[in-house]
């Protein structure tokens, strides 16, 4: 079993009103270093380990957990559980 890590963003130029509605919220509370915010996503999963796995977790990404159109993404694979 592998511990993979994906991080889903929304690409630059796509409009992130969260990310903005954060950003003024914190601008108004006094943190004028706050220039811009950006919000995504976390996803973590516990996968079986095999020879294509890291074909497998892009396909998963493509297909499902992403929206290729106006998100970019990244993973990362971590070592193998001793069970």
């Amino acid at each position: 079993m592998r511990k993979v890590t994906v991080y889903i963003t929304l690409k630059q130029g796509v409009l992130d009103p969260q990310g903005k509605a954060i950003q003024e919220s914190l601008n108004s509370l006094g943190y004028k270093e706050v220039e811009e915010a950006r919000v995504g996503k976390y996803i973590e999963m516990t996968i079986e380990d095999g020879p294509k796995l890291e074909d497998r977790v892009k396909e998963m990404c493509d297909k499902l957990l992403a929206n290729p159109v106006i998100e970019d993404y990244q993973f990362e694979i971590g070592e193998a559980a001793h069970s």
